[in-house]
């Protein structure tokens, strides 16, 4: 077992700390305020062991390097050390003292040689003389750089051998570091890009090596992702521009580029001839090459690999041609396109706005599939259940993700009247749903992907569940597709009365899957009369609560079926006049109508909320709502835009579309803008603030639809929505509540003017019949650099794996802190990775940080949850929130989803809780956790779940089983991405 340094190597003679925390031990300097040090050159300061074990861990990574010294043994290895020469130089001075620093020195070689460390002995006892010694070398370095006239190597470019240029590659390297020196080193490139060259290398070999040198480099300062962002900006210029390109000459290279680009794109057979109607002068003059020193390595690869139009593998489009070319598409039927088509580029290239991955995958494109969900209901016959796997496929050609309603279709045992036989169910059916989502992989772009909705009265209800369990029968197993439960507010009130749950097949009872509220109460309490008299014969009774420990039983070991809730979203829904809302879509996000006739469509894209953060009066920071206006209004624009240009794979789609205009803007950001506030996620300071954030957010958004609405005509169904009967989005909170005859816990404040809106909205109508989604934004958020939609930080060090390799993440706001603390080194490195990414177990970093960058798994659920809801009250759909979880309970799990229900959440999404190969690496007395809590700033919670992966305290039925543990870049995390 492994313990911290703080509690080892304490003296005997030392009275302990009155505190068990380990962080309190560490923090607690008094008990070493009576011993000093006396250093070389004579100078006293106090004693600190902590510094013993950070120059032993040191002297490992210089032998070990610093996957070695990262890893569990030598860590343990180092505190044991510790201690033992702590307690060997303390041992003769139990009332305090001064000792020196060779003392400290001999003890430490000493105890390395008995354990048998050798070469690590040799390297500590060296290491103060072997760092003067670099230090001096590289100053001798720096004075006398690598020759530049002939560094001995020939290179090979179209064939012809000749001497690699150095000053070249030098001028490169240093160009791809400007206005970042204070933070990296390229000359430390420039080393390693040779170190790794041979006599004869191909020329474009040597930039791959010094794009492979700067990412190697991630870890040490984040501010080398730009680096190798822009190394690769180079390669990028010479495949698409045939040559070697400057960032200095790139201002009027891009000019002359665009008009051979859209000619190029044009005969390939790639853009819509269209665009060559542009005053393509006038776009091309308006490209700025200085916005493309923005990007992240990770977001500039992502567009490389996967967004970049080519031709036969040759890419043609550069970053600002690539956004330049989306914004053209978007401004195809705009009167005055050019303007149009340069404001649109502004927010994008900005970063200010994004618009979704379809969006950017299609705009300009011949097939201008632009719209990100589709959602549809699934009807009860033959050919129905056939048409709608075959909608789901043509719709996933062309990159949407898909939503289905599957209750409408008759359960297991139910009578055939045509055949006169039994029907199978919904089961057998998905099994080819799952199957058709992965042969139709969206051009090899990305997997397709849909998820499955049932209402929790179905009779087949218990084994929809266990549908992504990896034991039983497989034909009756999806484990490519998601899937969520749909969950009448009467279920959860029978969960909480501890009352009976009956269910019921679809064909013997259709009106439920229609009704909500207390008209489904009604209509449900009737069947159930039914049932009592003898009247229908095929269903099943059983206590709510066993259902809903299985359900969240499921949730634990698959991570499906999601939490989601049918009467938030159709009591709130702004169109309850025209239809109902029989589910949401791939990300829990999208809440429309649908029928057998209308398949819902919505177009996504999300404001980058940290680039509307501005300086506040008291040093910090505040939201600008100027700038979001602005942003907000151009966006809402491009996304109403889309519904119009967009191309419908099937003709229920665009009927639909049409007719409602809904449209689904989001955020992503909102951990950063946390960051710069300096406040943890864990706190009243940010509830409040997600809640005047989104309030902003919608108000802008809400006030544009209506601008639109002025300019182009309201939406065709508008008469009858709550918008037409000044209804707005938070005031519906109030019609949930007189529902559900109480149940619901949200706050209503509001600091905007609304007033104003409301009879903005009176005088000229809406635009668009739904405005506001938060999606999650896992690849859009990688793009420009910021942390997912809303998402809490995952780890503050890790590795993101996708379909465009494997990337170094660091979060550059801890980076800067820890600088200025002077605690940035290659050992907080290994203990960042030794420690997951987390910050709880690193006494040295002060508590004030620990908390201010907890990570989701510190971070208790509950903090999750009650932000969700102050966003909620004021988004017209739902919102993409994943719930983490550490030390996952029944009781844990029961107490956060019944607390969603309650706070009025319409969705949820996954649960991500750790598993057994995630267990604590450093247990101390209890095995704590520093994490956030609702309770306390710091406050312990469980590491993982056992490594039986058993859930303990859960009433029975006990959750047994694998827990949920995909995370970020883990194959599948980002499948959602088509709803973003």
């Amino acid at each position: 077992m492994q313990t911290t340094i703080a509690s080892v190597t304490r003296p005997s003679a030392v009275p302990p700390s009155s505190s068990e925390s380990p962080a309190a031990d560490a923090s607690a300097a008094g008990q070493w305020s009576s011993y000093h040090l006396i250093r070389r050159n004579g100078s006293v300061v106090g004693f600190e062991p902590s510094k013993i074990a950070i120059a032993m861990t040191k002297a490992f990574l210089a032998v070990n390097g610093g996957q070695g010294a990262a890893s569990a043994r030598v860590r343990e290895l180092v505190e044991q050390l510790t201690a033992q020469v702590v307690n060997a130089v303390v041992r003769n001075r139990p009332n305090g003292g001064s000792v020196h620093i060779e003392d400290v020195q001999d003890q430490v070689e000493l105890a390395l040689m008995r354990s048998g460390q050798h070469d690590v002995a040799r390297s500590y006892v060296l290491y103060r003389e072997k760092r003067s010694q670099e230090r001096a070398h590289e100053q001798q370095e720096k004075a006398a750089p690598v020759a530049e006239e002939d560094s001995g190597i020939k290179v090979v470019d179209n064939g012809v051998r000749r001497s690699l240029d150095m000053a070249a590659l030098r001028a490169t390297i240093e160009a791809a570091g400007e206005g970042l020196t204070q933070y990296i080193d390229t000359e430390t490139i420039l080393k390693e890009t040779v170190k790794n060259l041979y006599d004869g290398v191909p020329v474009d070999e040597v930039y791959k090596s010094a794009i492979l040198s700067a990412r190697a480099l991630v870890e040490k300062d984040p501010a080398y992702s730009q680096v190798t962002s822009r190394l690769l900006l180079h390669t990028i210029r010479k495949e698409v521009l045939g040559e070697e390109v400057s960032q200095a000459a790139m201002q009027s290279r891009y000019a002359d580029y665009f008009p051979t680009f859209i000619q190029r794109g044009i005969e390939g057979g790639l853009l819509d001839p269209k665009l060559a109607e542009y005053d393509l002068t006038r776009i091309g003059a308006a490209l700025d090459a200085r916005r493309d020193l923005q990007f992240g390595y990770l977001g500039l690869q992502t567009l490389y690999d996967r967004y970049f139009l080519h031709i036969r593998g040759t890419r043609i489009e550069l970053p600002q041609v690539f956004f330049m070319r989306v914004a053209m598409g978007l401004a195809l039927r705009e009167a005055d396109r050019e303007t149009r088509a340069i404001e649109f580029y502004q927010i994008l290239s900005s970063f200010d706005f994004m618009s979704s991955t379809p969006t950017l995958f299609n705009s300009g494109t011949l097939h201008s599939q632009l719209s990100s969900c589709y959602l549809t209901t699934v009807s009860d016959d033959l050919e129905g259940i056939y048409e709608a796997i075959k909608e789901n496929a043509l719709l996933a050609k062309y990159a949407g993700g898909l939503g289905n309603d599957w209750t409408p279709v008759r359960a297991l045992r139910s009578h055939i009247k045509g055949t006169n036989g039994e029907s199978q169910g919904v089961v057998p059916f998905l099994k080819v749903v799952n199957d058709t989502a992965v042969a139709v992989n969206q051009g090899g772009k990305r997997k397709g992907a849909v998820c499955t909705y049932l209402e929790t009265w179905h009779l087949d209800i218990e084994e929809f569940l266990e549908l992504r369990k990896n034991t039983g029968d497989e034909r009756r197993r999806t484990h490519d597709m998601n899937t969520a439960n749909w969950i009448p507010d009467l279920f959860m009130k029978r969960v909480m009365d501890n009352a009976e749950w009956t269910l019921f097949s679809p064909s013997d009872c259709p009106d439920l899957h229609d009704k909500y509220g207390r008209a489904f109460e009604e209509a449900y309490l009737g069947y159930e009369a039914k049932v009592a008299r003898g009247e229908l014969k095929l269903f099943k009774k059983m206590p709510a609560i066993s259902l809903w420990r299985k359900m969240l039983s499921m949730l634990f070991e698959t991570g499906h079926p999601w939490i989601t809730f049918k009467d938030p979203c159709n009591i709130r829904s702004p169109q309850q006049h025209v239809g109902v809302v029989h589910s949401s879509n791939l990300c829990t996000e999208i809440t429309l109508n649908t029928n057998d006739a209308e398949i819902a469509v919505c177009n996504l894209g999300s404001v980058n909320l940290p680039a509307h953060m501005k300086p506040s009066a008291n040093g910090g920071f505040e939201l600008d709502h100027d700038k979001l206006k602005r942003t907000v209004g151009i966006a809402m624009r491009m996304l109403d835009n889309v519904i119009d240009i967009n191309y419908y794979a099937v003709a229920k789609a665009k009927q639909s579309n049409e007719r409602h205009r809904p449209v689904g803007m989001g955020i992503m950001g909102f951990q950063d803008c946390l960051h710069m506030m300096r406040v943890p996620y864990a706190s009243q300071t940010a509830i409040q603030f997600a809640d005047e954030s989104m309030e902003a957010v919608c108000y802008q958004a809400y006030w544009a639809s209506s601008e639109l609405a002025q300019e182009r005509g309201r939406y065709p169904s508008y008469e009858g929505s709550l918008w037409s009967r000044g209804i707005l989005p938070q005031d519906s909170v109030a019609m949930l509540r007189e529902e559900r005859g109480g149940n619901v816990e949200v706050d209503d404040s509001s600091k905007l003017d609304w007033t104003s809106l409301r009879a903005r909205i009176k005088e000229h109508g809406m635009r668009n019949s739904n405005c506001i989604a938060i999606a999650p934004t896992a690849t859009i958020s990688n793009i420009i650099g910021v942390s997912a939609c809303i998402e809490p930080t995952y780890q503050n060090l890790y590795v993101k794996s996708n379909l465009s390799g494997e990337f170094t993440v660091v979060n550059d706001y801890l980076v800067r802190d820890l600088k200025k603390l002077g605690l940035w080194d290659e050992v907080m490195v290994a203990d960042l990775k030794y420690f997951d990414g987390s910050l709880s177990r690193i006494d040295r970093v002060p508590a004030e940080l620990r908390q201010l960058y907890a990570t989701a798994f510190e971070v208790e659920p509950s903090w999750l949850v009650e932000c969700a809801s102050r966003r909620q009250k004021w988004i017209d759909q739902a919102q993409s929130l994943n719930i983490y979880m550490a030390g996952a309970s029944g009781k844990k799990l029961d107490d956060t989803y019944k607390l969603a229900w309650l706070r009025g959440l319409k969705t949820t999404y996954y649960l991500r809780t750790l598993g057994a190969t995630s267990a604590e690496k450093s247990t101390g007395r209890g095995g704590e956790l520093n994490a956030v809590s609702a309770g306390t700033a710091t406050a312990a919670v469980a590491a993982s779940v056992s490594s039986t992966q058993q859930a303990p305290n859960l009433p029975e039925p006990e959750i047994v089983g694998a827990a949920c543990t995909m995370r970020p870049g883990d194959p599948g995390f980002e499948e959602c991405e088509a709803c973003q």
